[in-house]
Parts: C-alpha cells; sequence; structure tokens
C-alpha cells in the first residue's frame, strides 16, 4: 500500500487536447485503477472514485461526509483549509443539519415553481437576444447572455439588485479561483458577506416578496436563524444561482458548435422531449463540477472491494464518472438523442444540487432560443484561441466571442 501511495498521482489532472473531454489520466484511471489514490497540494492521498456506480455508491452513503470541519476531509486548496468551517451553509453540513436547513428553501426550486418561472425566463432571453442583434459583433455571448440570464433569474428570486451585479461577478471569480491564497479568499468572502448582510439589514427593515425577505421574516426574526446563517444561504444561492448555470451556457454553444449535425438537430427539433435530452447530454458530456466532490469517511465502508477506513477522505470524480461506458455507452461522443438523465452532473443523494430545477428550465429556454433566432452563429476565433477556464472550480470560457 506505501508503495501505491507514494505513486498515486496528482489530482486535479491535466486536460488533453480536446478542452470537452476530462483528463487522459482519469480515463486510463477508470479502466485499470477505478478506486486509486490521488495526491493533493498538501501531500495528503485520498481516495478517488472514477466509476458511475461507485460514484453513486459513495454520494448516497451516509458514512461519507460532506463537513470539512472532520478530520481527513480531502480540501481543494490551502486557502479552503485554512478557512475551514467559516462557511455554515447546508452544502457543507450533513444530516439532519443539512436537511434542516435545505428545507427552509427547498419549495422555492421545485419543479412546480420553476416551470412558473419558465414565461419569464423566455422573456428575459429574448430581450438579452434582442440586444445581441441591435448591437456590434462580433460580442462575448458571456457577457451578453451566458452571465446575464442566470444572474437576473436569481437575482429576481433572492431579491437582491441586478444593478449590483459587477460586485457579485468579481466576487464570485474570485472565490472559485483555483490558485487563490487564504488571505485573498478570505478577503473576497468577506467582501461578499459584507454586502449581502447590508442587504438583509436593509430588507429587514422593509421586507419585500423575494426568498430572503421570507428567510427574514420566517427565520431570523423569531430567532431561528443567525444573521450569519442567512447571510451564508445568501452567499451559496447567489452564487451557485449564477456562476453554473453561465458557464453552463456558454461551453454548451462551444460544444454545439464544434458539433455542427448535433446543433442542426437540436436546432430543427420542434419536441420540448428533445431539447430536455439535450441538456441533459451536454451537462453530461461537459460535467462543469471538474474539481471532484470533496468527502471523507465516518466510518470503514467498503467500495469496489476496496476498504476506505474512518477519516480517509474521498474524491468523486464526477467529470470522468458521466464517461463510463456501463452507464453511457460511447460515453465520449455528444448525442443529443440519448437519454442522459441519470448522470451525476447535478451530485447524487441527499446533496445533489438543489437549483437543478432551475438550470434545466434556463438551460432548456437558452439552448432552444439562442441557436433559432441567430442560427448562423459562429465562433470568432479559432477554438484554440478561447480562454477555457482550466483555472476555476468550475470548468467554462473566460469569454466567447461568437458572430453571425
Amino acid at each position: 500500500m506505501s508503495e501505491l501511495v507514494e505513486a498515486a498521482p496528482a489530482y486535479p489532472m491535466t486536460r488533453g487536447r480536446c478542452p470537452f473531454d476530462p483528463p487522459p489520466e482519469l480515463d486510463r484511471l477508470q479502466a485499470e485503477e477505478p478506486l486509486s489514490r490521488t495526491t493533493l497540494w498538501d501531500g495528503s492521498t485520498p481516495w478517488l472514485v472514477t466509476r458511475y456506480d461507485h460514484s453513486r455508491q459513495v454520494l448516497a452513503d451516509p458514512r461519507i461526509s460532506s463537513d470539512p470541519r472532520n478530520d481527513g476531509f480531502p480540501f481543494s486548496t490551502e486557502a479552503q483549509s485554512r478557512n475551514r468551517g467559516q462557511f455554515t451553509a447546508f452544502i457543507v453540513r450533513d444530516d439532519p443539519e443539512h436537511a434542516a436547513q435545505r428545507r427552509l428553501v427547498t419549495a422555492d426550486f421545485m419543479i412546480k415553481r420553476v416551470e412558473a418561472m419558465r414565461p419569464r425566463i423566455q422573456q428575459l432571453t429574448d430581450g438579452l437576444i434582442d440586444d445581441i442583434l441591435a448591437g456590434p459583433k462580433p460580442v462575448d455571448l458571456v457577457e451578453a447572455l451566458a452571465l446575464p440570464l442566470p444572474s437576473l433569474v436569481i437575482c429576481e428570486l433572492l431579491g437582491v439588485p441586478y444593478d449590483d451585479r459587477a460586485l457579485f461577478h468579481r466576487l464570485g471569480k474570485l472565490l472559485l479561483r483555483r490558485e487563490n491564497t487564504a488571505e485573498q479568499s478570505q478577503a473576497a468572502s468577506q467582501e461578499l458577506r459584507d454586502y449581502l448582510r447590508d442587504l438583509v439589514n436593509r430588507k429587514n427593515e422593509g421586507p419585500a416578496d423575494d426568498l430572503l425577505s421570507r428567510l427574514i421574516v420566517e427565520q431570523l426574526r423569531p430567532g431561528r436563524m443567525t444573521i450569519d446563517d442567512v447571510v451564508d444561504m445568501a452567499l451559496l444561492l447567489l452564487i451557485a444561482g449564477h456562476e453554473t448555470t453561465a458557464n453552463m451556457i456558454a461551453l454548451g454553444t462551444v460544444a454545439l458548435l464544434e458539433h455542427p449535425d448535433q446543433l442542426d438537430a437540436l436546432r430543427a427539433a420542434d419536441d420540448p422531449k428533445v431539447v430536455a435530452h439535450a441538456v441533459e447530454e451536454l451537462l453530461r458530456y461537459l460535467t462543469i463540477v471538474h474539481n471532484g466532490r470533496r468527502r471523507v469517511a465516518l466510518a470503514d465502508l467498503e467500495v469496489g472491494g476496496q476498504l476506505i477506513r474512518k477519516g480517509e477522505g474521498v474524491i468523486v470524480a464526477t467529470e470522468i464518472a458521466n464517461r463510463d461506458e456501463e452507464a453511457f455507452p460511447e460515453p465520449d461522443k455528444l448525442d443529443i438523442h440519448r437519454s442522459a438523465r441519470h448522470h451525476v452532473a447535478f451530485g447524487y443523494g441527499v446533496h445533489q444540487c438543489l437549483g437543478q430545477p432551475l438550470a434545466r428550465v434556463e438551460l432548456q429556454v437558452v439552448y432552444r432560443t439562442l441557436y433559432r433566432r441567430i442560427p448562423t452563429l459562429a465562433l470568432a476565433v479559432p477554438l484554440d484561441q478561447v480562454p477555457f477556464k482550466h483555472d476555476m472550480s468550475i470548468y467554462g470560457v473566460h469569454a466567447l466571442p461568437v458572430t453571425w
């Protein structure tokens, strides 16, 4: 075992020539050592899970913890390690604390509630595309559509002023950057918390019809949540609510432009089910969470015949789990007609993404609308000049110059 640990490859790994594929080393591990050790920045050697079935097993097991306060947790960076325990939202808590917190906002992201938002999301999408068509070209699709749309939607849902987007866009990018020092992460986190704390205090004086106001009235005022609890909940929902979808809009567009047969099929589809299938397949194919889902074992358990001991870190590499041929035949092929809803791009188990219904509707609206309204959409630069987010915890593109 000691020799295996010493030889453990570093994670995260470097992508190959194709910007849409996971790192080649993950392909090799999935085929040869599906449950193996990997080496992190601090020299620790947690387990790396690469198979689809193993990933679902680990993510659903209550003996596997998401709480970074537990010893052995495999932190992504030194900054996260040094700032452990400062963030209190449910994403980094286990049940029953996780379930209790999550339940407070579940209704706002349920399918029925999100479907009622579809006309508004369509209206916002059409307005942004109107602006694109009326303006100069080429245009950066990230700044013109991919980032504004989910930002507008999550701002309206939470009650965050969209006019303040420059601040939370800047700070969100800083918080997701892989190479931050602990001081940089702490400063960005504190600035965003200060902003949100001021917003919560103002809403406490005059609540409106939005999620944050409801938390203030129903949880903060009766003393069920502290102001820090509300601020951390707001921070999680604000950043997760726009960064992930923004990256999927832009990266999905690049992938489709590089697969014109799939783009043509999507553009020609009249059946909403085809669009829904395309969204699921792009989520699977791209899997923008490419930093692994980090966990730690609370008890001994066996995965794939291998014993994982209490206190050992576990990283579930969903980016390669979604390319497992046992779950998805011809996994490296983008096929929008594939039935891919069982992917793990949103995670799995009790911690799977709360906002996935909203993300799905936003992506369905954009993918159904953009390529029809701008049928000649094309990259304005060669693919190798597109700045992909190799430096960020969430994969995507920093900018996407397009023309038509």
